[in-house]
């Protein structure tokens, strides 16, 4: 199986507190993720000033202001996040950001970001498409709200920009803070990979580990995770997070499935192979049977280990006229 990318998702849980950014990127490295993932954007370039909190921000912050009021002081400055990515590379881990806008975009791809991430919220918004297929690096494409249809004018519109369709992953994702499990849908995930013809992956908003293990298994090539240095801090998305020790646990968990998933043959282990003679059966005889006499379901059985005649044999067996005497679970020889 090919390795699963591992994004851990710092997304705004940095607070705006670039020592608090730093630490999820330590956090990040010491879980094994292969990227930690911030977000980038202007809040004056992403939302109305009049818009509302989405239910699980007003839930999470206990707060009256508006959407924009909260971005705003969410947002960091393109010299932090030069900071940042500069920190991650030092400390040997991939830093990348989810742009919400083309600003953002375009300040990412100037810092050598490697890969793009497009967010649910952002799959129909053509401009921002555009920008970063023009790029022409990999894309991980989030499809929470979406449907097949607008998942594939998506892409098209990646393609055109120069985006090879085996660079876009497709990210199957329930925009839903948590998610309820009633609504995850892994097996999306598979169909989308049939019908679109990309390579998918999970993005989980579930809460706990087990959904994103679970897409694992079922092949995703990326899983993305949010994660907090602490759930109880202030923020809309620190209680829906992993904390530090779940995170490593997940990327555990991950890798454990790799190696359990192996290939698509079907063969004898090296483990079991030593087994085989002792778990399986001979047949042997099941009292006493004298020369000459015929071989009868009466007098034959199976018993381990198999080192005589296999049980397959049993038909061909019966009827057939034994040369010697055998004593009770002795092996008959043909």
């Amino acid at each position: 199986m090919t390795r699963v990318t591992i994004i851990a998702e710092a997304g705004v849980n940095h607070n705006s507190d670039l020592n608090l950014a730093k630490s999820l990127v330590d956090v990040a490295l010491e879980a094994g993720a292969d990227y930690v993932k911030f977000q980038s954007f202007k809040a004056d370039k992403l939302v109305r000033k009049d818009t509302d909190k989405a239910k699980y921000q007003s839930d999470n912050t206990g707060s009256n202001e508006t959407q924009y009021e909260m971005l705003k002081k969410l947002e960091l400055t393109d010299d932090m996040y030069k900071e940042i990515f500069n920190y991650g590379r030092e400390k040997g881990i991939s830093v990348i950001s989810t742009a919400f806008d083309e600003e953002s975009a375009k300040m990412l791809n100037r810092m050598g970001q490697e890969v793009f991430k497009i967010p649910s919220g952002e799959i129909t918004n053509l401009p921002l498409l555009r920008t970063i297929g023009n790029f022409r690096k990999d894309v991980f494409l989030s499809t929470g709200m979406a449907n097949l249809e607008e998942i594939e004018n998506a892409i098209q519109v990646l393609e055109k920009e120069g985006v090879d369709r085996t660079r876009v992953t497709v990210l199957h994702c329930t925009s839903s803070y948590p998610v309820p499990i009633s609504d995850v849908n892994l097996l999306a995930m598979c169909e989308m990979s049939k019908i679109l013809r990309v390579p998918v992956g999970y993005s989980d908003h579930s809460l706990g580990i087990s959904v994103a293990i679970g897409a694992a298994a079922l092949g995703a090539s990326v899983i993305e995770k949010h994660f907090t240095l602490d759930k109880y801090l202030p923020g809309p998305d620190h209680k829906a997070s992993l904390d530090p020790d779940e995170l490593k646990e997940l990327v555990s968990a991950i890798r454990l499935i790799e190696d359990a998933l192996g290939s698509k043959e079907k063969k004898i282990t090296e483990s079991e192979k030593w087994n085989v003679d002792l778990i399986r059966k001979s047949i042997v005889a099941k009292r006493k049977i004298k020369k000459g006499e015929p071989f009868t379901v009466e007098n034959l059985t199976t018993k381990r280990p198999a080192r005589g005649i296999s049980p397959m044999m049993w038909d061909s067996l019966l009827g057939k006229i034994s040369r010697r005497e055998y004593e009770v679970d002795e092996f008959i020889e043909l």
